[in-house]
C-alpha cells in the first residue's frame, strides 16, 4: 500500500530547506543576543616608535682670525644669514700690503737678474765651443743661471705668501648659514690662532635631529628582522613632533644609527636629517620623532575595545565561533598601532571578535553577529 507524502507549500518548503542547511547563512539560534563584531584581516603594517631628541645644526663653523691686527669693520648683521665666502670682518692690512709690495719688488729684481744670467749663459755656451772662454767660466755662467731661476721661484713663493696674508685680513664665512653675535667690536686687537672665536656660523637647513634609542628596543628589532617577522624600514620618512605637540610640516629621513651603546645610559644614537627652509627649527630644541621600526607583511590588528584583561592581567577576547556561540580566547598583544592592538598569538585572520555588547554575553552563549561599522577616517 503506497503512502502519499503531504504536499508542502513553497513557503513551508523554504523554511524546511533553511532549517536543514548549515553554514554562515543559517539563522541565529533562538534567543541569540545581537553583538557587533570585527572580522580580522591580515595586512602589511608599518610599525613605528616615538623617540625623544634634540635638534642640531648640520654644520657649525667658528670664525677665527688667521692673521693678527686691528678690526677695522664688522661687515655682517648679527643673527642674519651669510653665504659661504661672504666677508665678515676687515682687519687693518696696511702692514700686509706693504709686505706684499716688497715681495713683488723682490720678484721683479729676481726676474731681471734671471734675464741677465740667461743671456750670459747663452753667450758662454757659444763661446766655449770655439774655446773663446774657458770651461770653468762657462760652468760658472750656467750655475749663475740656475741660481737666478731659483731666486725667481723663491720670490714668487714670497709673493704668494704675502698675498695670502692680505687675503686673510678680510675674514670670510667658511660656510653658509645663520651667524650669531660678534664677540669683538671695531678697534679690537685679534691674534692669529686665538682661542676665542669672533663669531659662530650654523647651517640650519637642513637640520639634524639626534634621537636616543634603548639598546633593548634595538636588540628586539634586530631579532625580529633576523627571524623574518619584520623587514627593515630605514627608508621610510620620519615625522617630527614639536614641543607643543604639533606636527612639523617637513618630513625627515634616517641618516645613520650609531654602532655603539652608551654604557651610562644604555642607549644608542640615531640621526635624522630634516629640511628647515623657514628656519622654524633652531639648534637645541627638544622634539620627538615618529620613526619606522619595521614592516610586518601579515600583521593582524584587533580593536582595543575587543581586548580585555582577566584578574591575572592576561589579555582575552570574545570570539564568535562557527556554531554561533561565544568563545573566550587568551591572546598575546605586543603594542598599539593607532587605536588597535597588534596580535602576536591567539587570534588569526577570519576570526570574528566581539567589540560591542560584551556586557550582555558570556562564553557559550548564542549570539547574532553583526559587522561593526567602520569608524570615520580622521581628517
Amino acid at each position: 500500500m503506497a503512502i502519499s507524502m503531504p504536499r508542502l507549500t513553497p513557503l513551508a518548503l523554504a523554511l524546511v530547506l533553511a532549517a536543514c542547511s548549515g553554514g554562515e547563512g543559517a539563522p541565529p539560534p533562538p534567543g541569540a543576543t545581537e553583538v557587533a563584531v570585527v572580522t580580522l584581516k591580515a595586512a602589511p603594517v608599518t610599525l613605528t616608535r616615538e623617540l625623544p631628541g634634540r635638534t642640531m645644526a648640520s654644520a657649525v663653523a667658528e670664525v677665527r682670525p688667521q692673521v693678527s691686527g686691528i678690526i677695522q669693520r664688522r661687515l655682517f648683521t648679527e643673527g642674519g644669514r651669510v653665504r659661504q665666502g661672504e666677508a665678515l670682518y676687515q682687519i687693518d692690512d696696511a702692514v700686509y700690503r706693504a709686505s706684499d709690495d716688497s715681495a713683488r719688488a723682490t720678484l721683479a729684481r729676481a726676474q731681471a737678474a734671471l734675464t741677465t744670467a740667461r743671456l750670459n749663459a747663452q753667450r758662454s755656451a757659444e763661446l766655449v765651443k770655439i774655446d773663446a772662454v774657458s770651461k770653468q767660466d762657462d760652468d760658472a755662467a750656467q750655475a749663475a743661471l740656475r741660481q737666478a731661476e731659483a731666486d725667481v721661484k723663491a720670490a714668487q713663493a714670497a709673493v704668494r705668501a704675502s698675498g695670502i696674508n692680505v687675503g686673510y685680513a678680510r675674514i670670510s664665512s667658511p660656510i653658509s648659514g645663520r651667524i650669531g653675535r660678534s664677540t669683538v667690536t671695531q678697534g679690537a686687537l685679534v691674534s692669529a690662532g686665538q682661542a676665542e672665536a669672533l663669531a659662530t656660523v650654523q647651517q640650519i637647513d637642513p637640520m639634524h635631529v639626534d634621537l636616543t634609542q634603548s639598546s633593548a628596543e634595538l636588540l628586539a628589532l634586530r631579532k625580529g628582522i633576523a627571524a623574518g617577522t619584520l623587514s627593515g624600514a630605514d627608508t621610510l620618512p620620519v615625522k617630527i613632533l614639536l614641543e607643543d605637540g604639533s606636527e612639523y610640516a617637513q618630513t625627515g629621513r634616517l641618516a645613520f644609527s650609531e654602532a655603539t651603546v652608551d654604557p651610562s645610559t644604555g642607549s644608542s644614537t640615531l640621526r635624522v636629517v630634516v629640511p628647515n627652509p623657514d628656519g622654524l627649527l633652531l639648534p637645541g630644541m627638544y622634539v620627538r620623532a615618529v620613526i619606522g621600526s619595521g614592516l610586518r607583511a601579515d600583521a593582524v590588528l584587533v580593536p582595543q575595545q575587543g581586548i580585555a584583561r582577566d584578574p591575572r592581567g592576561a589579555a582575552t577576547a570574545m570570539v564568535v565561533g562557527k556554531d554561533g556561540k561565544v568563545e573566550a580566547r587568551t591572546v598575546t598583544v605586543s603594542r598599539t598601532v593607532g587605536d588597535q592592538w597588534l596580535v602576536e598569538s591567539g587570534l588569526k585572520a577570519g576570526d570574528k571578535v566581539i567589540v560591542e555588547g560584551l556586557q550582555k554575553i558570556a562564553p557559550g552563549a548564542p549570539v547574532k553577529a553583526v559587522e561593526a561599522k567602520a569608524a570615520p577616517a580622521a581628517n
